[in-house]
């Protein structure tokens, strides 16, 4: 076999090794579940196999389960149409699993790493389970993650050791657990030392050995009863009012894990799995799963390898890097700079300020210190690398510069000139802005091939996507350069060309703008917020708004009022905005008011003055009206995101979704803007949007990018896909 070497000892007991060829991590390939197929009828009809123990050849892990690219892919599973071969292909790895479960013969799991998804499925259908003692290894199911459902007894095996309760979390979130907590839980039956978990195992064999599963036994319960015992009908029924809180109906994957534990714990096992592979099938067909897949895995993962990087520029390490600002964005850059062992100089008008601008780093190093995270010599070593000064002289020697002071084009043309003064020859400066277009800010420098927009997210320490922006003299080189950085900081880049607001503040900000639409057409701001949430937003727009300080809009605002002239477009809220902010000093979350009063102790509330700003008109919606406030507020952005193609701002599908999803929290069940789009389908949404034209204006108006893809039958993965531009 390709992925798997049998040894059978003296004592009869095969060690059956997993090790897929070329990989650094197991997965399971269509070429891994076959084998695994052809391996249980290896083990049922050798006479000299007396017992079986799997492990790993891979020092990473177990197994990280189905391999997504496959899955998701046009010629995975469900791809043809045709149901039964879809039924037949889904239920493999279930049918083969069960079978090595009902073998007659007692197999056990020595884990000696990482077992996740398909990965934890193998180990659970296994009939006993050996881990070794590290706390870095992690069991779980994390198939909720990505819109799917565990597709090989996950659903069923899981919750028949556990309980439906404390199963709950691990099928409906994804968490996993360390091996002493899976002990515990009884998901495993031992934990020993790293290196001995084949002989554990194969002592079990020797001495107990028991094949039979405890669910084929008669005396089978489940923990804390079945859906309908008194404990377990009240866990479904909790459960089902929970998982429409948390979820508001936007991914199928819970609710399919709900129904397919709920029906599949009614009935003997053989059938419970065929009801799983049924649920499996319909969650991976549907447009969420395919939009999770495709770009919180599959996109992710190419883009944090470098995707956009352009060729044959050679790698780039920085080494020093100097950050101009040391407010909460440059401290923070500082930090990640210095967790990735990089000399960092942080700059700022005195050396009190710069200093305060390391004390955030200190914060941070010292709270993972305390959680055993990071050891005190560590992060002595980190904090080492920080260099807070007011003098300019120390960026000499930097590789590259990033700039995060005031939105203000002075403050930044000054800046620039101080720190290019001291850089070599091919030392990139990046402005860390998120508005202001790149081209404009380069005007101040005097090496605008080397001049790039570097945009981080706040808070920087959590926030993984980095958007660089391309000037109109930015070189390809600088890019190259840039995104080097960003990975070794460990970011995920994604690469978009010069616009105000670039590619995310700008589609961001669709959607506190269409939040402030509708609190200026009457409606009552806890109906926004409620809604808001209810798309898959992290927040409601104007919860959101308070968050990025409604000063920093109204100063963005009033400079691209200026920058625009007589192209500017007053909307209805601005006023709104003005008055929160010169009249009442409401500047957001961060000085405690802004559309909410954030009190010292106690939860937020909404501000009551609001009410006279801003007079409610519409104080309740029924369904049909909650739904047209979900479609304004996800459509918005949408339709944006479609105008950024149009004009290319950005030209990759795979970075619009990641950047969305990574970058203002768009709703992760779409896939993204594009996704949604092309998963609603280019014609459809065409139409939705000119209905919103015509009844709310021009801002939800179809580029024309869009009627041309709708009249084609063209969707934005098949005309702007990486694979369509490879073969141009």
């Amino acid at each position: 076999m390709e992925n798997f070497k049998i040894e059978v000892d003296g004592d009869g007991i095969a060690l059956v090794t997993f090790d897929v060829p070329g990989r650094t991590m197991n997965t399971l390939t269509a070429s891994v579940i076959r084998e695994i197929g052809e391996l249980v009828e290896t083990i049922k009809s050798d006479a000299a196999i007396k017992g079986v123990v799997f492990t790993s050849g891979k020092t990473t892990g177990f197994c990280a389960g189905a391999d997504l690219g496959e899955l998701g892919g046009s010629g995975g599973i469900g791809g043809g149409g045709d149901l039964k071969a879809a039924f037949d292909a889904g239920f493999a790895l279930n049918k083969s699993f069960r079978a090595l479960e009902t073998s007659g013969k007692p197999v056990a799991a020595a884990i000696n790493g990482l077992a996740l998804g398909g990965g934890l499925e193998f180990t659970l259908a296994c009939h006993y389970r050996v881990v070794a003692d590290n706390p870095k290894i992690q069991l779980g199911l994390p198939e909720a993650k990505v819109g799917l459902l565990p597709g090989g007894g996950g659903t069923q095996r899981l919750t028949r050791l556990m309980g439906v309760m404390a199963a709950a979390p691990y099928l409906l979130e994804g968490k996993s657990m360390k091996p002493a907590e899976a002990l515990g839980f009884k998901v495993v039956h031992e934990v020993v030392p790293a290196g001995t978990e084949v002989e554990a195992a194969k002592t079990w064999i020797k001495t107990k050995g028991d094949p039979v599963a405890p669910w084929d036994k008669k005396d089978f319960k489940i923990p804390g009863g079945g859906p309908y015992s008194a404990g377990g009908s009240q866990v479904f029924v909790m459960g089902n009012a929970m998982l429409r809180k948390t979820t508001y109906g936007n991914y199928p994957a819970q609710l399919n894990i709900m129904k397919a534990v709920y029906e599949g714990l009614q009935v003997p096992f053989d059938a419970a799995i065929r009801i799983e592979t049924r649920y499996f099938l319909k969650t991976l067909m549907s447009p969420q799963a395919k939009g999770m897949i495709r770009t919180l895995f599959l996109s992710l993962q190419e883009l944090g390898k470098g995707a956009g990087r352009p060729a044959g520029v050679p790698h780039y390490d920085v080494k020093k890097v100097a950050v101009l600002g040391a407010g909460m964005m440059g401290a923070g850059i500082a930090y990640v700079q210095a967790m990735a062992g990089i000399e960092t100089v942080l700059i700022d008008q005195t050396q009190e300020a710069a200093d305060k601008g390391k004390g955030y780093a200190e914060g941070l190093v010292k709270k993972a210190v305390s959680r055993g995270k990071l050891t005190q010599e560590k992060g002595d070593a980190i904090l080492a690398l920080i260099h807070p000064t007011a003098d300019y002289a120390n960026v000499k020697g930097s590789d590259l510069v990033v700039e995060a002071v005031f939105e203000n084009r002075d403050v930044k043309a000054q800046v620039t000139k101080l720190a290019e003064a001291q850089l070599a020859e091919g030392a990139i400066f990046g402005s860390n802005t998120s508005t202001l277009p790149i081209t404009g800010l380069a005007k101040a420098s005097v090496r605008p091939k080397d001049f790039i927009g570097i945009h981080f997210f706040s808070p920087v320490d959590k926030m993984g996507l980095v958007e660089i922006i391309m000037g109109e003299e930015t070189s390809q080189e600088a890019l190259a350069k840039s995104i080097d950085y960003v990975l070794k900081i460990k970011k995920t880049p994604i690469v978009v060309n010069d616009s105000r607001g670039f590619y995310t503040s700008r589609c961001f900000g669709t959607f506190v703008q269409e939040g402030m639409e509708l609190l200026a057409d009457g409606y009552a701001p806890a109906i926004i917020d409620n809604v808001g949430r209810a798309t898959g937003m992290p927040r409601g727009p104007l919860e959101m708004h308070d968050d990025v300080a409604l000063d920093l809009s109204y100063k963005i605002a009033q400079q691209t009022k200026k920058d625009l002239g007589d192209k500017y477009e007053e909307r209805p809220f601005t006023a709104i905005i003005e008055k929160m902010v010169e009249g009442e000093g409401r500047y957001g979350r961060k000085n405690g008011k802004g559309f909410y009063d954030y009190p010292e102790n106690g939860p937020k509330t909404l501000w009551p003055g609001l009410a006279q700003l801003a007079p409610t008109k519409i104080a309740e919606v029924d369904k049909a009206g909650i739904e047209e406030i979900r479609t304004r507020l996800l459509y918005r952005q949408a339709v944006e995101a479609a105008r950024c193609f149009e004009e290319n701002v950005i030209t990759d599908p795979r970075e619009a979704d990641v950047g969305a999803i990574l970058g203002w929290g768009f709703a992760p069940w779409t896939g993204g803007p594009i996704s949604l789009i092309d998963g609603v389908g280019v014609a459809k949404f065409v139409e939705a949007c000119d209905q919103l034209a015509q009844k709310y204006g021009a801002r939800f108006a179809p580029p024309a990018l869009l009627r041309d893809m709708a009249a084609k039958g063209e969707t934005f993965y098949g005309r702007f896909g990486a694979k369509t531009k490879a073969a141009a």
